[in-house]
């Protein structure tokens, strides 16, 4: 029987890395003739999720996902790069370790070819686009994940064709009219590298490589973003896009024996009445300054609904991320809001408390994989976009797909140069996403599970991926 091996070369960052594995246990999930090596790239910080996600992997896909550690390259780009120029940073990063990711892929095609398993493919980030050049140089068919809607695909894609004096974009530029969209985009929703002349330069050349793949392997599934999707159909210049999301751990972690935190939390959920509470939490990375705690305290007591608060200050000297022990909000918040209310000093087990009967409605930063959690478990959402290009996934799921509520209406904005969102603002969105009735609810519910489930876009995708690579 024919056995199948594909390399992948994820890049090292939760938000990416997560998914892509993700993808990879469903692949050997649909067919044990696939086998899958990961190559894993190290940053210079930050690789402990990394690793933790490696394990999981590892403990429930054994036999069929092996991990290949390369070594860690010398005069690697500076970590401040990642800060202000984060597509310089993995432009950099991609071309120090291609020599190495070259060797190490053909030793794999001689030492598969000897045990008669086949290398059919290379799968690559979208940030490392690039390195398909090995694949066309050892004749391997080659394809890109995009850890992105298959809308902000349709931006980039438009983006590389509309300027040809290769001007990055300026704030006072007109509403972009971008195929795969019903609705102008704002330039004002657009993430911020895309006005860094260095990065908008490395953002366009990957697009353009995307001319020399097999196909776009997209976190994303068509029942959601059909018009974006449908717009890639009978464009020559782009290989065909597998919508394959969303990709999801879906089997519950055990709690660790000291894991008393998220006994307590999945506790007190199961104590609330089903779909009744609202559920606050902003990714790794999200924080707010002291002030706007004391808003979202405040919305939080206005709205009068229970809620589940994951909460993180911001550092008034280094922007840093920190847990709080409940100076910033509001004298007296906790003993009013008793039996109602639970506030996270830091991290939350966003996936298990997602998947909760009792949550009704999610406040997020929109990230892609915190929306696609989301709409899989059929939460409806309040957008507070914070950084990179959740403003536009924010933009795509309020105006464009009519799935979400704003947590500051366009007309209030005006009003707050200082970005603070306050409390009535808050209490208001909180009050509308928690709303039963809603047509907002009945849409998302409308897109709960589906595209996994046997006759789903997801589902039929993974199974031509599938068949693609037997077939080689």
């Amino acid at each position: 029987m024919k056995k199948a091996e594909l390399i992948f070369i994820p890049l090292p960052g939760t938000s990416h890395l997560a998914p892509t594995l993700e993808f990879a246990k469903h692949l050997i999930d649909r067919e044990d003739r696939i086998s899958i090596t990961v190559l894993v790239m190290k940053l210079s910080f930050g690789n402990q999720l990394t690793e933790s996600l490696r394990t999981s992997t590892a403990a429930s896909h054994s036999t069929s996902i092996r991990f290949i550690d390369l070594p860690q390259v010398d005069d690697l780009p500076p970590s401040h790069l990642l800060m202000t120029s984060p597509a310089s940073y993995f432009s950099l990063f991609t071309e120090k370790h291609t020599p190495q990711v070259r060797n190490i892929i053909r030793d794999i095609i001689v030492s598969s070819s000897n045990n008669s398993v086949r290398v059919t493919g290379l799968v690559v980030d979208w940030a490392f686009v690039s390195m398909v050049d090995i694949a066309i140089e050892l004749n391997l068919p080659r394809y890109v994940f995009s850890p992105f809607s298959a809308g902000y695909l349709s931006l980039l894609r438009y983006l590389s064709t509309r300027y040809d004096d290769d001007r990055e974009l300026q704030s006072s530029d007109s509403d972009l009219i971008v195929p795969g969209f019903v609705n102008p985009v704002p330039v004002s929703v657009l993430p911020p590298v895309l006005f860094n002349r260095d990065d908008y330069m490395v953002y366009l050349k990957i697009v353009q490589r995307l001319q020399d793949v097999n196909g776009i392997i997209a976190n994303t599934f068509s029942e959601l973003e059909q018009y974006s999707v449908n717009s890639f159909s009978g464009d020559g210049r782009f290989p065909q896009v597998y919508t394959v999301g969303p990709l999801l751990n879906l089997i519950k972690r055990q709690p660790a024996n000291n894991n008393s935190d998220l006994d307590g939390i999945l506790k007190w959920l199961d104590d609330q009445p089903e779909c009744s509470v609202v559920f606050l939490c902003f990714g790794t990375a999200g924080s707010f300054s002291p002030a706007q705690v004391k808003e979202i305290a405040t919305g939080l007591e206005q709205s009068e609904c229970r809620f589940l608060w994951s909460l993180r200050v911001s550092s008034p000297h280094d922007h840093k991320s920190t847990t709080t022990n409940g100076d910033d909000l509001p004298e007296g918040f906790m003993e009013r809001v008793r039996g109602r209310g639970m506030v996270i000093r830091g991290w939350a087990p966003q996936a298990e408390v997602l998947a909760h009967k009792a949550i009704g409605g999610f406040v997020s930063h929109c990230g892609w994989n915190s929306i696609m959690e989301s709409l899989w478990h059929g939460v409806p959402i309040v957008t507070w976009p914070l950084y990179a290009e959740q403003n536009f996934n924010a933009f795509t799921l309020v105006k464009e797909l009519g799935l979400s509520v704003e947590i500051m209406r366009s007309d209030s904005r005006k009003d707050h140069d200082d970005g603070i969102v306050m409390g009535d603002e808050i209490a208001r969105a909180v009050r509308c996403v928690m709303d039963g009735d809603s047509e907002i609810r009945k849409k998302v519910k409308e897109m709960s599970g589906k595209s996994m489930l046997e006759g789903g876009s997801s589902f039929d995708s993974i199974g031509q991926f599938v068949g693609m690579n037997l077939s080689v």
